[in-house]
């Protein structure tokens, strides 16, 4: 009987060496190991050994069967892993793929754009923190708790004191406190509040521009915009100054431009009116100041900010702010 399953043991090895598929091994696998298997009908007639002998028989025929199945499970992995390597063979008569390019996405060209125009101005690029602190979102910037203003914005509060960001102007009194005027500079970035509809959204971007120096005028700050607009847009379009509100600014203006649908005419984009809102602007707050140390009867400034979507729905010619996030390659391919 030892001779018997040595014998079997034999065989299955050496008709393993001749396997070249998934197939053949399963079919060795039955004919040694299955059911009706050499080896299972070896260990069933072990009974049928005289009584003395069948111990030493059933060791021999378990360690036998042991061995085959790591020897069919090495066999198994190798073939597997034949097929596999030929599966991916690279045929060199196949056509290319071909590899989209990638583009920018609209909201970062018109940020590097806009950034562009204020660096050939002489502004300098810088960037401020997206968690900021309720001192630097508002009571710095002359918005004091409790004050009227703060229920223009809709705030996302992360602790007591602790907010993100509603809008760039932050940064204005940070650089201010490092550095003593004169200041120029623009801050793009990321700004968040607590509102979404068809034309707004809990996150966009924002552009904050400061000019801080001696003998600084309304007129500069208007001369500056107006430069900005028509390398922006063309030097046809016409813009327009209105008063308005900020708590950081005093006096304070809109900046309207002619609407780039209609050129005027009125349309729908326009309601009708031939003038779209682009931006706020105006002279900085004393209060401003004096929260950062700067001498009120030396430095005078001014201040504006812009919405990037805004004026790259205006650029392109976009009627839905949503498409900005929905990632649809179609639209995003275009730019």
């Amino acid at each position: 009987m030892k001779d018997n399953i040595q014998s079997i043991e034999k065989r299955a090895l050496d008709d393993m060496k001749a396997v070249e598929s998934l197939d053949q091994l399963d079919s060795l696998e039955v004919k040694y190991l299955g059911r009706k298997g050499l080896v299972t009908s070896f260990l069933r007639n072990i009974s049928r050994l005289p009584a003395q002998e069948r111990p030493e028989a059933g060791k021999q025929a378990n360690f036998v069967k042991l061995k085959l199945e790591d020897a069919f499970r090495s066999l198994r992995e190798r073939v597997v892993s034949m097929g596999s390597s030929q599966s991916q063979g690279i045929d060199v008569t196949l056509p290319g793929r071909y590899i989209p390019r990638g583009t920018l996405h609209p909201v970062t060209k018109i940020s590097r754009e806009i950034t562009g125009i204020f660096s050939r101005l002489g502004f300098e690029i810088v960037e401020g923190p997206e968690v900021e602190t309720d001192y630097y979102n508002f009571e710095a910037l002359n918005i004091p708790r409790y004050h009227p203003a703060r229920d223009m914005q809709d705030t996302f509060y992360i602790a007591e004191n602790i907010v993100l960001r509603t809008h760039t102007s932050p940064t204005q009194p940070r650089i201010m406190e490092k550095q003593p005027p004169p200041v120029r500079i623009v801050a793009p970035g990321k700004v968040y509040r607590c509102d979404s509809d068809l034309t707004h959204t809990p996150m966009f971007h924002q552009i904050e521009g400061l000019m801080v120096d001696r003998d600084v005028s309304f007129g500069d700050l208007k001369g500056t915009l107006t430069a900005f607009v028509h390398e922006f847009f063309d030097e046809d379009i016409s813009l327009r100054f209105r008063p308005s509100f900020f708590p950081f600014t005093e006096p304070s203006a809109e900046v309207d431009v002619q609407c780039v649908m209609c050129r005027g005419r009125g349309c729908r984009v326009c309601s009708g009116s031939g003038w779209l809102e682009v931006l706020g602007s105006g002279m900085v707050h004393p209060a401003v100041f004096e929260n950062v140390g700067y001498d009120t009867g030396q430095y005078t400034g001014f201040a504006f900010g812009m919405g990037i979507e805004r004026l790259a729905m205006l650029k392109y010619g976009i009627d839905d702010l949503r498409k900005f996030f929905e990632n649809d390659m179609r639209f995003l391919g275009q730019f």
